[in-house]
């Protein structure tokens, strides 16, 4: 086989990363653009020695796990890639990819892993959604008809980055992720800044004024930011746009404006502004309410963000007397949100803002026996002796960190810490198994429980309880 062969093949099941694979003379076939039950006809696009990648060209017998997507731009946006999958079969792999984690990467066979807990949204989930400035990206049937300038012709856009492209932005005038007032205000902005020729940041030139457009809505408390991030302070730009936003939706209760001349693409300032409202939104989990600003982080699926916290903690086995250490504890969500349910609570976080909005919330909500610590966690647990005396021995570790998972250091210090518990949290069931292969010879596997944060997509959030 070699690259552009035209196969035609039937899709067995799923792989990671949304493709679908099949299997030709011994190799395995990755197709993207189809699902498992497909009959499809394909273009080979990458051969190497023990797979082969694909893209489907023509579905010629359609899968029973079919439905149709629902929003007019699935198959270009890189979002919603599960959208022509019924909800039922993605939580059925999202559990699959956890077992084949465990058993392939972490060595762990036959162990039990739980349903998947599906999020009772499977649309207009997200309290945050971030779309880009940009070029326009245009269809090959729009070139056909169009100037023939190619895809660098540059029109106006404000959306959602086409696949694979980080200069090409998708011109979207309806999104299923967030609610219906998010696009209107997207689709007034856009009007705005075409009628008034505010020109978008190049990463090509590193010119230009708009960069990002973010909002925030509260799943409970009903509030809306709009966060417009540029590259310049230009305060008549954004005061006559706030105007304008505030005249058309009252509903939105503040408006920023983040300013910043990296190069690196990402919606965060290094200064900001505010122009209507205190600067911040406010929603609660549980019992407990949570102040957010422009660049702090917090779970985008707030309702399933709740009964992922419910689970973590059912599972970590909490007596009131315990000393729980939350390490990657972030803005300080999961210490909150068991911090009735314990003794006290000893969160460990490097980013410094994340550490003052964890200590603010638990100002705000009254919460007295969550302490939290900036610094890097490797060098904190290192100095074991240190943390012991302060704040004495954990009954309960939980574990929540970033896709990369542990560095090796932290995994050994957590086994020097030898707690009756450890509860691992993570969006990556790849590096979970990695890291869990090192703690079991300790620690045996008691419960694992994937929850879908994430509708429609291959991602999957997953719990895995271990008890010395």
């Amino acid at each position: 086989m070699k690259r552009g062969d035209l196969l035609t093949l039937t899709l067995e099941e799923f792989a990671f990363e949304g493709k679908s694979i099949s299997r030709v003379e011994g190799l395995v076939v990755f197709v993207t653009g189809a699902v498992p039950g497909d009959i499809v006809r394909v273009e080979l696009t990458r051969i190497k020695k023990s797979f082969c990648e694909g893209r489907a060209l023509e579905i010629l017998t359609p899968s029973l796990l079919r439905e149709n997507p629902v929003c007019r731009y699935f198959g270009t946006c890189g979002g919603c890639r599960w959208q022509n999958v019924r909800y039922e079969a993605q939580l059925a792999f999202k559990r699959r990819h956890v077992i084949d984690a465990l058993e392939r990467i972490g060595g762990v066979g036959g162990v039990e892993v739980n349903e998947t807990i599906g999020s009772a949204r499977t649309t207009l989930y997200r309290n945050k959604m971030e779309f880009s400035f940009g070029e326009r990206w245009r269809s090959a049937a729009e070139l056909a008809e169009g100037s023939g300038t190619g895809d660098r012709a540059e029109d106006f856009a404000l959306g959602l980055h086409v696949a694979g492209r980080y200069d090409r932005v998708l011109d979207i005038h309806e999104c299923w992720l967030q609610s219906e007032l998010s696009v209107r205000i997207v689709n007034a902005v856009r009007e705005y800044a075409t009628g008034h020729g505010l020109p978008v940041y190049s990463p090509h030139t590193q010119a230009g004024y708009l960069r990002n457009l973010a909002i925030r809505q509260s799943a409970n408390t009903g509030e809306v930011m709009v966060n417009l991030v540029t590259r310049e302070d230009r305060p008549e730009i954004m005061s006559a746009l706030t105007g304008e936003l505030l005249q058309r939706f009252p509903s939105i209760t503040t408006v920023c404006n983040n300013i910043t001349d990296r190069l690196a693409q990402v919606a965060l300032g290094d200064r900001e502004v505010v122009y209507h409202g205190p600067g911040f939104i406010s929603e609660w989990i549980g019992a407990r309410t949570y102040r957010i600003s422009a660049n702090s982080f917090f779970q985008t699926n707030t309702l399933q963000a709740e009964r992922l916290y419910d689970e973590a903690r059912r599972m970590a086995r909490l007596t009131p007397g315990e000393i729980v250490y939350d390490l990657y504890s972030g803005t300080g969500t999961i210490a909150l949100h068991i911090a009735d349910d314990v003794r006290t609570v000893v969160g460990v976080e490097q980013v410094s803002a994340a550490v003052e909005d964890a200590r603010r919330n638990a100002a705000m909500n009254g919460v007295e026996n969550c302490s939290f610590i900036t610094g890097d966690i490797r060098e904190v647990l290192t100095a074991r002796r240190e943390m012991l005396r302060a704040h004495g021995a954990p009954g309960v570790v939980i574990i929540d960190p970033p896709r990369a998972g542990m560095h090796g250091d932290v995994v050994r210090a957590v086994l020097a810490l030898d707690p009756r518990r450890i509860v691992y949290i993570s969006c990556n069931p790849a590096t979970q198994a990695r890291d869990i292969a090192l703690l079991t010879p300790r620690y045996r596997i008691e419960e694992v429980q994937p929850v879908d944060m994430f509708p429609h997509t291959f991602h999957i959030e997953n719990i895995v309880a271990l008890a010395r």
